[in-house]
């Protein structure tokens, strides 16, 4: 962090903006009052330095005015549960849209293998001794903002999330007339090599860009494809999603979506 800079996890004010009216209303009853409610913005600044940090629930500093890590586990159970973050990014897509930010001419996709820490749903890795593992599907426009992003098993063939992918974009408002889904292209390694999942692709109105195995490196591909690396290198920069910790995938999952959100949002800081 250089200096005169905002730690990561204080929450700005133009994202606190846009995502305050997403969350859901508390409900309480008047004749159990209880403990007041740590505000919203302190919990997602503790789920924040989680996040950025990679420490522990148990272990997050109260002093910093975050609540206890179980408030904040539980309200982003919460927040994951009502699709806050699926909203968001729809609503951050749908600005840079609005502005010309988005490169729909091409679309980029790849994985990542993440190590898990503790054993939970997912089956083994087969790149890490079959130890537990999970694998990050990213599919991004053509400057590397994120579109869709998905967790599976650290054995699952990185091009059995090809379409599932493709079919999770949601689609973008921003302009007059229908909402854009679908690049133009999609760009691929050959781990995605297969002429049935093309002709699939192909079948959705994209154009599939996907090396072939067997042929000498050099295919020009790595000219588009390099910025779904920076894009996963970013993912990672938040060191909660370097390791899994969680059992359950849908907290991981919800790690995964709050992460594409401050990533696009910072390409809607420049717009400013």
């Amino acid at each position: 962090m250089r200096r005169g800079e905002q730690p990561p996890w204080i929450v700005p004010d133009g994202l606190w903006q846009r995502i305050e009216p997403l969350l859901p209303k508390p409900k309480r009853d008047p004749r159990r009052p209880g403990r007041p409610r740590v505000p919203d913005r302190q919990v997602l600044s503790g789920i924040l330095f989680v996040l950025h940090t990679g420490i522990q629930w148990e272990f997050l500093p109260q002093e910093l005015g975050f609540g206890s890590g179980m408030t904040c586990w539980r309200r982003l159970e919460e927040w994951n549960c009502a699709g806050v973050w699926q909203r968001l990014h729809e609503l951050l897509l749908a600005e840079l849209h609005g502005a010309g930010k988005l490169d729909w001419s091409r679309a980029v996709i790849d994985s990542s293998h993440v190590r898990a820490a503790r054993r939970g749903p997912k089956r083994p890795s087969p790149v890490d001794c079959a130890r537990a593992g999970s694998k990050h599907h990213v599919l991004t426009e053509g400057a590397g903002i994120p579109l869709a992003v998905s967790l599976t098993g650290g054995n699952r063939n990185d091009v059995t999330e090809l379409l599932p992918l493709i079919d999770k974009v949601p689609p973008v408002r921003g302009r007059r007339g229908r909402p854009r889904q679908r690049p133009d292209e999609v760009f691929a390694d050959r781990a995605y090599d297969h002429d049935k999942y093309r002709k699939a692709v192909r079948a959705k109105g994209v154009r599939p860009r996907i090396a072939r195995r067997g042929t000498p490196h050099g295919s020009g591909l790595g000219v588009y494809r390099w910025v779904i690396e920076r894009t996963i290198a970013w993912y990672h920069g938040m060191k909660r999603l370097r390791i899994r910790w969680e059992r359950r995938d849908d907290m991981h999952e919800a790690f995964l979506g709050l992460a594409t959100c401050i990533i696009t949002y910072r390409h809607v800081v420049r717009l400013c």
